[in-house]
């Protein structure tokens, strides 16, 4: 079958992975890609630009010359209505596709999803298992056998529902991710995206691990699983010949869970790959060995969620259990071995005291990280945090079911969620120092106060966070940045280049010789997916 991944915005790697399944099976795979220009869900929302860029159009044309079987998406809560809308209007096009609908999004709202006449079939959790059994059952034309993490419709319109099974025990027999895929659309070789391990011991409120790790009802096992250091290499040591990989991107949650494994890629990770490489990590996963161990390996950016400074709110109501020492241990040992430190800050979160953020530019002014990104609390569906805000009345019924459909939501912004208008304030004044702080001399550090930016107001001090923010990515060179604007300049030349009748071009030449997928992918075989499903203790 010819199965077509709608994708908007930025590479995927479980789309990557479910490829190479069903690659590995048989299917033809093919992609629909918006580079959702100036709308991306991450960064920019600039409304008349991304007007002016629009390429809905673009990605309709896409599925219609690739004439799909299947139509497979990848929902998160902002994509989740563009993606709806692809697969209306495909549908009548091509009125016999199926269309299957996975992603966090959907497994916080399977019911609502499946409920909704474009979709055929819903994955809840991870689809390593099911996608392929979802894509058999349509071959076979089977629309009455239940599906495990699966919801479809029967012919008749009643709801299917498959058990909801464990997650995959065994990592490394999955094949590789396939990278292939986005060779059109990707420049693969700016930020090489990887992991090495799926899940996280923390259940933090606000985070979908928070309902995830719940999800299965039987066969649980473990929900923190790793790939060995060997599997990892194998994939990263093609990836550099095909590639030319210039810096790697772990998306680990935590990518420094094992002390013993972190030091056996460490070692082997100089020597065969000797490519810069940055990771995500938590203050009580995190030591002065690991830090001298990461940066004799090439590390160079280290990312840690700190979220807020007081510690009775972090431990009762977020979930979080690291104390302040934890956190300025981690970047004390970042700073002493010159990692270059970046932090996550939320604001407005339901209950935490203001005092809080004293504590923590007190600690940002000791410690400063090389870049302090801010959040605005968002809801997400499916966690504790959006559960505890609509049964107190924080937020409305009318705000919930919104938040539901994907509709009018924003990530990185959100400051709506906070009535009191003084302490919005507040929160943008410091937001502001944590964006003038990276880029101070040390000396100055200790000496600022909210006193010193109160006077500038709403649209200027977002105006200056935004420069600062990007003066101070590439004086530290992060290599986020330059990565970010070739993919944008890619894509609005490629635009222009189709408004004009010209083919676009491959955004990654693979170099010559390489081959199309790494060797090891073609040994992989379904049985040993299903025997690690098995292995599910």
């Amino acid at each position: 079958m010819k199965i077509v991944f709608v994708v908007i915005g930025a590479e995927q790697i479980g789309i990557s992975q479910l490829s190479s399944i069903v690659k590995r099976d048989g299917h033809e795979v093919g992609i629909a890609f918006s580079a959702a220009m100036f709308d991306d869900r991450t960064n920019l929302d600039i409304p008349f630009l991304a007007r002016m860029f629009d390429d809905y159009d673009d990605v309709m044309k896409t599925i219609a010359e690739q004439k799909p079987d299947v139509l497979a998406f990848s929902a998160l809560t902002a994509t989740y209505q563009w993606l709806l809308r692809v697969a209306r209007d495909a549908k009548i096009m091509f009125p016999n596709v199926k269309t299957v609908f996975g992603g966090v999004h959907i497994s916080a709202v399977p019911d609502r999803a499946i409920a909704r006449p474009e979709v055929d079939y819903v994955v809840v959790g991870e689809g390593d298992i099911s996608f392929p059994k979802i894509l058999e059952a349509i071959e076979r034309g089977d629309r009455l056998t239940p599906i495990p993490n699966t919801r479809f419709k029967a012919i008749d319109g009643t709801i299917i529902r498959g058990i909801q099974q464990g997650f995959v025990q065994d990592l490394d027999n999955l094949p590789f991710p396939d990278k292939t895929i986005w060779e059109d659309h990707i420049r693969i070789k700016d930020l090489y995206l990887i992991i090495s391990s799926r899940g996280c011991p923390y259940t933090c409120s606000f985070c979908f691990n928070n309902f995830y790790v719940r999800l299965p009802e039987e066969k649980k096992g473990k929900y923190v699983r790793q790939r060995s250091v060997d599997h990892v290499m194998q994939e990263l040591i093609w990836a550099k010949k095909r590639y030319d990989i210039q810096v790697v991107d772990f998306q680990d949650d935590i990518f420094t869970l094992s002390k013993p494994w972190v030091k056996e890629f460490c070692e082997r990770y100089k020597k065969e790959i000797d490519r810069p490489f940055q990771i995500l990590v938590h203050p009580k996963y995190f030591d002065d060995d690991m830090a001298r161990w990461l940066k004799e390996a090439g590390c160079d950016w280290v990312q840690m969620g700190i979220q807020t400074m007081d510690e009775k709110f972090k431990h009762e109501t977020l979930r979080r259990y690291e104390d302040s020492n934890h956190i300025v241990d981690g970047l004390n040992s970042m700073n002493k071995y010159r990692l270059k430190p970046k932090v996550d800050h939320m604001f407005g979160l339901p209950g935490e005291p203001i005092e809080s953020q004293a504590t923590a530019l007190k600690v940002y002014a000791e410690s400063t990280p090389r870049r302090i990104s801010t959040f605005w609390t968002t809801f997400l569906p499916g966690t504790d945090m959006m559960k505890q805000a609509l049964a107190s009345g924080r937020i409305s019924n009318e705000y919930a079911e919104s938040l539901y459909e994907g509709e009018g939501f924003y990530f990185f912004r959100n400051e709506d969620n906070i009535t009191d208008k003084h302490l919005v304030k507040t929160y943008q004044q410091y937001e502001l120092i944590y964006k003038i702080l990276p880029v101070l001399p040390k000396s100055w550090r200790p000496k600022i106060k909210l006193s010193h930016v109160a006077w500038i107001s709403k649209v200027p001090a977002r105006m200056i966070s935004v420069v600062l923010d990007v003066y101070g990515g590439f004086r530290n060179s992060n290599p986020e940045y330059p990565a970010y604007i070739r993919h944008y300049v890619f894509h609005m030349t490629s635009f222009l280049k189709k408004r004009l009748g010209f083919k676009p071009g491959k955004a990654t030449t693979p170099a010559a010789g390489t081959t199309k997928m790494p060797p090891e992918f073609v040994q992989v075989k379904q049985v040993a997916m299903e025997e690690a499903h098995k292995s599910v203790a």
